[in-house]
């Protein structure tokens, strides 16, 4: 952390690690909160939440000197594909994954009192357009459907509630918009900028809702060197400044 800008850290499996991708919505939270907070991906495509586990003690060390004010987790996903007959890939049963969700957030909660967490719950698929993506001959068949998608999602929402923490149910959240099957992924399971913009949009109410101390809203975050100063740009009369800091007409959405 440079300049001691709050941290966000990004943390999850592969619709974290293209976050930044397709317009996605880690690029859009890094430009919502340019100049208010430092947005850091550690986003891990295929990895399920074993994997979590494993590194989550190097991702998020204890003895860090500086600690994140927000985390955003995703997993499931990848543990709610079928298992392979192998026993080999990242399929992880149902009460596995919820213990592996709480051993994160037990993990997170515990880095610093000013750490707070938000889980994000599985999104639905286009199931179709998911198995016409699938084309590789490097990989067996995967077998991954809303079926199981919406059993960890539900799962994810009920551990937050019994663990007090914030959650962002994206199996329902993107199947509000009535063209959500066709307009919201690339390839069937990951996410295009509509869907992104959904996830965004969700985070934001919940930072705008929540009763934390200080407050995480951007709109409520001060802005870095947002100080007048005569160097800012010159106004229309030629005897005052400007301070632009705060503007956001760049963007083509305005986020609340």
């Amino acid at each position: 952390m440079l300049g001691g800008r709050p941290l966000f850290v990004l943390f999850g499996s592969s619709i974290v690690q293209y976050g930044f991708s397709n317009g996605g919505w880690g690029a859009a939270l890094a430009d919502i909160y340019a100049r208010k907070a430092d947005i850091l991906l550690r986003g891990y495509i295929g990895w399920n939440t074993r994997r979590a586990v494993q590194v989550m003690d190097k991702v998020f060390p204890k003895d860090s000197a500086v600690q994140p004010s927000l985390v955003i987790v995703y997993f499931g996903g990848n543990d709610s594909i079928a298992a392979h007959s192998s026993g080999l890939g990242p399929h992880v049963p149902l009460d596995e994954y919820i213990g592996n969700m709480r051993k994160i957030a037990a993990h997170l909660k515990s880095l610093s009192e000013k750490t707070r967490v938000i889980f994000l719950s599985c999104p639905p698929l286009n199931e179709e357009r998911l198995r016409n993506s699938t084309s590789s001959t490097i990989l067996s068949e995967i077998v991954r459907t809303n079926e199981t998608c919406h059993l960890y999602s539900d799962a994810c929402v009920a551990l937050c509630k019994e663990m007090n923490l914030k959650v962002v149910d994206l199996w329902h959240a993107i199947q509000k918009r009535e063209d959500w099957i066709t307009a919201c992924f690339t390839d069937g399971l990951h996410l295009s900028e509509e869907g992104s913009n959904i996830v965004v949009e969700e985070i934001l109410k919940v930072l705008k809702e929540a009763e934390w101390e200080p407050c995480l809203h951007w709109k409520a975050m001060p802005t870095e060197f947002a100080e007048d100063s005569p160097f800012d740009l010159v106004s229309s009369s030629g005897d005052t400044t400007v301070n632009p800091s705060e503007w956001t007409i760049h963007r083509k959405l305005p986020w609340d």
